[in-house]
């Protein structure tokens, strides 16, 4: 069962700005700050599995295992790869949110990374 999230007020961006993300972690805090950092994400935006990695630690693939195995109830297509693209089985569902949203993406749905990146290290901007 997932922990509270971040608006119960475990965690929020300012444990973000402060950088509070280092040191060893368990398990089940690892997937809730991976979970509480996607939460922030902006709509119309999008970050990356190595950004949030940069912030809370670990590796991109461990954020990208978190968000396969408890993603559900976060906006996980506003976590791509550093490309812009989504996995292929997350693409159409994906497209359809990127288009209410109004990310910026070209024809064939990747995400424009340039104008849509949003660095979880400096949340504010």
């Amino acid at each position: 069962m997932r922990a509270p999230s971040h608006s119960d007020g475990v965690l929020g961006a300012s444990a973000v700005r402060r950088g509070c993300f280092d040191g060893p972690v368990d398990p089940e805090e690892y997937v809730e700050r991976v979970l509480s950092c996607v939460e922030l994400v902006p709509p119309g935006r999008v970050t990356t599995y190595g950004a949030i990695a940069a912030v809370v630690g670990g590796g991109p693939r461990q954020v990208g295992s978190v968000m396969a195995n408890h993603g559900g109830p976060v906006p996980w297509w506003r976590v791509v790869r550093a490309d812009g693209t989504l996995p292929p089985s997350h693409g159409d569902e994906a497209r359809a949110r990127y288009a209410d949203e109004g990310t910026p993406c070209n024809g064939t749905g990747r995400v424009q990374m340039r104008e849509a990146f949003w660095d979880p290290a400096r949340p504010e901007e």
